[in-house]
Parts: C-alpha cells; structure tokens; sequence
C-alpha cells in the first residue's frame, strides 16, 4: 500500500486533531485487519494519541510540557529551539494503531494529533497502511 502524505500548516504550539484523516487512510484503503502508522519526519514536531473529547486538554498539555521542558537562555543550539528538540523527544515521531474491522481501534476519547513545538511552520505527516498477513 503507498504512503499517505499530508501537509498542515500551525502555529507556534498546538495540537491538531488529524484523526479524520487516519480514519479516511484506513478506510479508502479497505483494510479489514492490519496496522496503521503515523510518522512525522520533523525533530521539533511529534505524533501522540490523547484525549479526544474536551479541547482543554490540548491547552493544559501545552501548559505542561512548557513547564516540563522550558526554554532555557543556557540552551546553546542557535536556533533558540532546544526546548522544542526536547518535547518533540519525550512525545516521539510516530504512533502505530491497529486496525480491526476497517477502522483504527482508539478508545472511546482517543484522537491522533500532530504535536507542533516550533511553529509557525508548514509541517508533513505521513500514514502507511500494513495489511495483516
């Protein structure tokens, strides 16, 4: 099966819910049983699987991860993005989902977002369907 790319344009920090579009991939691709990765080839831009249902969350992870990983005036890498380097890190680059009767198999308030750390930027994911056997 060919790789999926998508492009998406951000802000500076956020998570974008690309769920939807990880459905549309595994249902155009009619695969019934299989796996399903979503990779994202930045370093200050990442791939996670979180809730889904309150938007808040998607601030308060923000929150977190700048309280977690705050930029740092020791920080010598000039870009002046070190701490984007370090969340991309700690959420890593691609999740795998498995895919049961045609569909991606997340919790009742699970979504699939892109992580952006270091926008604005115009960013790419890709999805690759595998086919069970």
């Amino acid at each position: 099966m060919k790789t999926q790319t998508f492009t998406l344009h951000t802000e500076r920090q956020g998570y974008y819910n690309i769920t939807a579009a990880v459905r549309k991939c595994i249902s155009e691709s009619g695969v019934q049983s299989g796996l399903c990765v979503v990779f994202c080839p930045h370093t200050t831009a990442a791939i996670t699987i979180n809730e889904n249902a309150d938007p808040d969350v998607r601030h308060d992870l923000t929150l977190g991860m700048d309280e977690a990983f705050p930029d740092r005036r020791e920080f010598r890498h000039g870009e002046g993005n070190s701490d984007a380097h370090l969340k991309c890190m700690n959420v890593g680059a691609s999740e795998t989902l498995i895919i049961e009767d045609g569909k991606p198999l997340l919790g009742m308030w699970q979504g699939v977002y892109f992580a952006e750390f270091d926008g604005p930027r115009t960013r790419r994911y890709y999805v690759k369907i595998l086919p069970e056997g």
